[in-house]
């Protein structure tokens, strides 16, 4: 059986491309149009979302094998990795429509999101016709092949521009793959381009970027996290299917908590670092962040392993995480780490925690109160950090200081303060606390706190300095950044909202090497729950920023706008009545003049490629 074309697509069903594309409102916004006719045309979306979600309601597989639609856009971009390989793996959908699915989403809202520092279209378009070939002939090499994954902009890319997110290294183009490039292309995976960051990955907001700032697809006005805001943003946005990231005091986990998707900081030592352009050799981490735990375990496989090369990896056992995960939980030991990590929570935070803590409960053996060392864990990993920082990157600052962000240099220049013995004796004690502190698993198997005590702050709160105020400086990674001492595994998983719907996330941590055991918890939960599947369905557009535009609206159009508001509600599960938003269609009117077409009349199509047509 032969793929199908991708110049095949069409949508069959008009409705169908509403409830998946919130890309609209990347071409159409409040700035565009009168008020009025911008409420008109929200409140027509939300209308025709009704007949939307009967339409998807009713969705099935063909007896051929061949889901009907879903070689759409819309519908293929939220597909987890684990569906679409298993559709591309019995030649339903072509690696091709994956990848054009995904640069016309790129293409769409990438002007919004600012997910994307490069694109590499023409390569992606190669690869996956590569993968295509190869699989129509009998070659499948594995989950990944054929998928569409982005990587965060700091991973060696042979001909591709690498930038760490800096004007230092705007035209540099490296000549060899990163180590776990170099996996990812031997497992067949799609290679779309390279994520925004935070600079040299050195904060945690996204901000601080020679590139602009990335913005959270859940609400633009709010910031995705870092270092690897990026890499959030477009695994959240639906521009890909994963993607690759760095840690070193929480830059995968928290903006994975920040942008509602899941995020794995793996053992230390277990994913090689080797052409990985470095914050601190001691302390980084290489990970993936997906939308599923599943996800997450699938490229966990393809670039965990020893490489002799990279003198901080480590020979290590490396299971089948995808089915250890998929193991009962019922005797798994859970720790709850109060002391520390539960201090100072925001109370929707805390409320969240807390009944994701109630399902673990019942999900495993019971959960026990235990204490662990993490006060001072901070002031080793900064001294380690800024020492090493500072080595990399003295030679540059010297040379052309000016090519630095403000922000980031202001963070580097004290590292030339730290002499050899003060480097030296922190290196010893965070060697001995990575020896010492895996003693509490002795009684617990997994140990469980909130990913972040604060949800993702709006973006005009970092007036100044782009890193943020001390306050956030400290309380972002205060979560996250022990675990980088210790180098455990740790993951972070979705586990509610807040009322203005803002994801939360919860951490799930492990012994050295247990990766498998984190994920088998994790796994557990996200099926106990339904938070992964939530996805944002309109960028920026929340239920607070729909009450403020309809506000000023007639007594009619409001009663209108909130019909609308209610109904494309449905479009997501709803378990906090609050965490809603609304898609906007930009095909509701005629161009230029501003006129509402009848819904009756419409005809929709699924998203053009323009630019990324293949052939």
């Amino acid at each position: 059986m032969n793929f199908r074309s991708a110049t095949q697509l069409r949508t069959s069903t008009p409705l169908m491309a509403l409830s998946s594309e919130f890309g609209a409102i990347g071409n159409i916004c409040q700035a565009d149009l009168p008020r009025r006719s911008f409420l008109k045309v929200a409140a027509t979306a939300g209308l025709l979302a009704v007949g939307s979600r009967a339409a998807q309601a009713t969705q099935q597989f063909s007896s051929s094998g061949r889901p009907p639609n879903q070689s759409q856009s819309g519908e293929l971009i939220d597909l987890s990795i684990h569906d679409a390989s298993e559709l591309v793996r019995r030649r339903k959908v072509s690696p091709v429509e994956l990848t054009n699915a995904c640069l016309t989403r790129i293409e769409r809202l990438d002007s919004t999101l600012n997910a994307f520092i490069t694109v590499t279209p023409e390569l992606a378009a190669a690869q996956a016709r590569a993968a295509e070939t190869e699989i129509q002939r009998g070659r499948w090499r594995g989950p990944l092949h054929g998928i569409p994954i982005a990587l965060k902009d700091l991973f060696d890319t042979a001909g591709v521009r690498t930038t760490a997110g800096s004007g230092v290294f705007k035209n540099r183009i490296p000549t060899e793959d990163a180590e776990v490039v170099s996996r990812l292309k031997a497992a067949g995976a799609v290679l779309l381009g390279k994520t925004n960051m935070h600079e040299f990955a050195f904060g945690g907001s996204s901000l601080v970027t020679y590139f602009g700032g990335v913005h959270n697809p859940w609400e633009r006005a709010h910031i995705a996290g870092g270092s690897s805001g990026g890499s959030a943003a477009a695994v959240a946005g639906r521009l890909c299917y994963g993607a690759l990231g760095s840690d070193t005091a929480g830059s995968i986990r928290q903006p994975a908590a920040y942008c509602g998707i899941v995020g794995l900081k793996p053992t230390y030592g277990l994913v090689s670092a080797r052409g990985v352009i470095p914050l601190s050799w001691s302390l980084d981490h290489v990970g993936p962040l997906a939308r599923t735990v599943g996800d997450i375990a699938l490229m966990l496989q393809t670039i965990a392993g020893y490489d002799p090369e990279d003198t901080a990896s480590t020979p290590m056992k490396v299971p089948d995480y995808t089915a250890d995960s998929q193991k009962p939980t019922a005797t798994l030991r859970v720790g709850v780490a109060r002391d520390f990590f539960f201090e100072s929570l925001d109370p929707e935070i805390e409320r969240a925690t807390n009944e994701a803590l109630a399902v673990l409960e019942k999900l495993t053996a019971g959960l026990k109160d235990v204490a662990i060392s993490a006060s001072t864990q901070e002031r080793r990993r900064s001294t380690v950090r800024l020492a090493e920082a500072y080595a990399y990157h003295a030679k540059m600052m010297a040379a052309s200081p000016e090519q630095y962000q403000p922000e980031t240099l202001a963070r580097l220049r004290p590292g030339v303060e730290i002499d050899t013995v003060t480097y030296i004796q922190a290196l010893r004690e965070l060697a001995h606390t990575r020896r010492t502190i895996g003693q509490i698993f002795q009684t617990v198997d997994a140990l469980v706190t909130p990913t972040s005590p604060i949800l993702p702050p709006a973006i005009a709160e970092f007036t100044g300095d782009r890193n943020g105020s001390i306050d956030f400086v400290n309380r972002n990674i205060r979560n996250t950044s022990p675990f980088d001492v210790y180098g455990w595994p740790t993951i972070s998983v979705p586990c509610g909202f807040s009322a203005s719907g803002l994801p939360i996330g919860l951490q799930i941590s492990g012994a050295l090497g247990q990766d498998a055991v984190v994920l088998q918890l994790a796994h557990a939960y996200e099926r106990a729950t339904d938070w992964h599947t939530r996805r944002p369905s309109g960028i920026g557009l929340t239920r607070n920023t729909w009450k403020n535009r309809t506000a000023t609206a007639s007594p009619p159009l409001r009663r209108y706008a909130k019909t609308a508001a209610e109904h494309a509600g449905n479009l997501i599960p709803q378990t906090n009545q609050h965490a809603m938003s609304i898609p906007l269609l930009g095909p509701l009117l005629d161009p230029g003049k501003h006129r509402m077409r009848s819904p009756q009349r419409l005809r929709i199509r699924a998203p053009s490629a323009r630019r990324y047509r293949f052939r």
